[in-house]
């Protein structure tokens, strides 16, 4: 069970230094990421940023124009530094800032680093050109993707003194990162069928006519493209429900940085679901003022309580 964090001693320059340039990297790159750990206290947003920066860094590898031996290599070798980091061989004069800042934050927050080794997983799983039969099956790969990040961003959050049912924190926070990640797949299914990549399971495009692909602007002919967005919106919401219900398990700073990342991703779920053909024509996005308005939300808890009150309706 995660438990409350404590508040950890100074770190020393070269540390600072390390957690500088981790903020940096999210600063930089973090789109929807950034808005959410703005409200947590400077130790913890450096933690996350440190998660961030290391998670970024697999990421990129995946995603760049290597060839895929290359990408493996390098993934491994990624998770050789985690390996550092575990056995304690990373000194706060090495040259990597991001496995300093790491290791800094795996030694003083209670971290299951085991996380990174699931998002080298799943990224390899994208390099070796993996398709997905069933919703089963695509739940492992966000599971690896992005539940993992859940789980490890809990490590930092910790959880309130006897908050009832805490013990299901990691399973909630698994659950949101799955809801986090179906959205991106919605989101993204022009780009990543342009790269060559299908995520939606098989049997979903099946089933809704659409097993063309999506590699042009509009629907592929016969197909029931709305249907499918439709039904993957609800799965997902269904999710978001379920993941919701760790807030109340967190401190009021590390629930409102979860309800600002999750209510962004929710509101891009509400623009796929009213325009579904929106998503072949182009990247759905969120203007930087209304980022900026959910993460206030999220502050005040009214996210929170806005899909508690729609859970119960469901639930009537």
């Amino acid at each position: 069970m995660i438990r409350t964090v404590e508040l950890p001693p100074p770190a020393s320059a070269p540390v600072l230094a390390a957690y500088s340039y981790c903020e940096a990297v999210t600063g930089q790159q973090a789109r929807n990421f950034a808005y959410g750990i703005r409200l947590l206290p400077t130790h913890k947003r450096r933690a996350m940023s440190a998660l961030y920066a290391f998670s970024r860094r697999v990421d990129d590898i995946g995603d760049g124009g290597l060839d895929d031996a290359v990408k493996i290599a390098r993934l491994e070798g990624t998770r050789a530094v985690l390996t550092r980091i575990r056995q304690g061989e990373v000194e706060e004069d090495d040259t990597d800032p991001v496995a300093v800042a790491l290791a800094h934050a795996a030694e003083h927050f209670p971290i299951p680093l085991g996380g990174l080794d699931e998002l080298i997983d799943g990224v390899l799983m994208d390099v070796r050109g993996e398709t997905y039969e069933t919703w089963d099956d695509l739940k492992v790969y966000c599971r690896c993707v992005a539940g993992a990040i859940g789980r490890l961003s809990l490590g930092v959050f910790g959880t309130e003194p006897g908050a009832r049912g805490a013990e299901r924190a990691p399973e909630y926070a698994d659950t949101l990162g799955l809801a986090l990640q179906l959205t991106n797949i919605l989101r993204d299914v022009r780009e990543d069928a342009e790269g060559g990549r299908t995520y939606l399971p098989a049997d979903d495009l099946a089933k809704f006519g659409c097993s063309a692909g999506f590699g042009a602007p509009t629907p592929p002919e016969g197909s029931d493209f709305a249907g499918l967005v439709h039904f993957e919106v609800r799965r997902a919401r269904a999710l978001f429900a379920e993941g919701y219900r760790l807030l109340p398990l967190l401190d009021r700073r590390s629930g409102a940085c979860v309800a600002a990342m999750a209510g962004i991703y929710r509101r891009l779920l509400d623009r796929i679901e009213r325009d579904p053909e929106a998503v072949l024509r182009g990247r759905v996005s969120l203007p930087g003022r209304e980022k900026a308005y959910v993460a206030v939300r999220g502050l005040s808890g009214l996210d929170a309580r806005h899909v508690s009150r729609q859970t119960l309706r469901r639930r009537a």
